[in-house]
């Protein structure tokens, strides 16, 4: 009996869980009409996903959206793999430096986007992919650089010290050797970076324009003085999952094995 509850109670909080997407996912294929319905499926369609392409610009903030996301944690992964390495094997700046780095993420978005748009104008690059790539890049460094810390200091120093042995410098050791080990923990802090970036939405609301505004944005466009475009919106969000969704499908190997990985060595 107590069996059959635990399962019942399991699943009675996944039902709590799947009910809203399965709800947005319902809203997206009903007509703007119908979307306040109360009928499970009174009609479906798809011209709310083929008026998101053909009536505004979510397509474009879409790819704005990959392009970003790809490019920030492109940019961000090198610096945070070498400078979480010289934190776990050097101790570099101590404990200080650690908190320092850290402390950073305790400032609210809304300090550091005002900041930030100041310095995108001095260079020219408010309202351009560049710019935002420049910023969510630096904003996600610290976490990046903490999550591939705690992979490294797992890693066993006695393969870095077997090859230098063999003649292999420090950078070699870390090139040759820490980086092909640590990959599933690069993987996963790539993933989160990335998630990070796709759903945010303060600094891309203030630093980008109409050509180069990100989904998050184009989503929030789409309430107007009319109303919320409820069925739009949940194609949109829809879609917006999707990438998310395949990311996480294809490298669930990586992610497991990186977020378990300071545990097991």
């Amino acid at each position: 009996m107590r069996r059959i509850a635990l399962h019942l109670g399991l699943l009675f909080a996944c039902a709590v869980i799947l009910a809203p997407l399965l709800w947005v996912i319902r809203t997206s294929l009903l007509p703007e009409h119908l979307s306040y319905s109360p009928e499970l499926m009174p009609a479906a369609t798809l011209d709310n996903y083929v008026a998101l392409f053909t009536t505004t610009r979510y397509g474009q903030s879409y790819l704005n959206s990959l392009i970003v996301a790809f490019g920030s944690v492109v940019v961000a992964l090198p610096f945070a793999a070498m400078t979480g390495y010289a934190f776990a094997r050097f101790k570099t700046s101590g404990r200080a430096g650690r908190f320092a780095v850290l402390a950073t993420q305790m400032l609210p978005p809304v300090a550091i986007v005002l900041p930030a748009f100041a310095l995108l104008r001095t260079v020219g690059l408010t309202n351009s992919l560049t710019g935002l790539i420049i910023v969510y890049a630096a904003v996600n460094l610290p976490f990046l650089i903490w999550i591939l810390m705690g992979f490294f200091e797992g890693i066993p120093v006695d393969l870095e010290w077997a090859a230098q042995t063999d003649g292999a410098t420090a950078w070699g050791a870390f090139w040759r050797i820490v980086l092909p080990v640590s990959l599933p923990g690069i993987a996963a802090a790539g993933v989160l970076g990335f998630i990070l970036t796709w759903n945010e939405f303060l600094f891309a609301l203030v630093l980008s324009g109409p050509q180069t505004a990100t989904v998050p944005v184009a989503l929030a466009s789409l309430q107007t003085s009319n109303g919320v475009q409820i069925a739009k919106v949940s194609a949109g969000v829809v879609l917006a999952v999707l990438p998310l969704v395949i990311a996480s499908r294809f490298i669930q190997r990586f992610i497991v094995q990186g977020l378990t990985f300071g545990s097991v060595k």
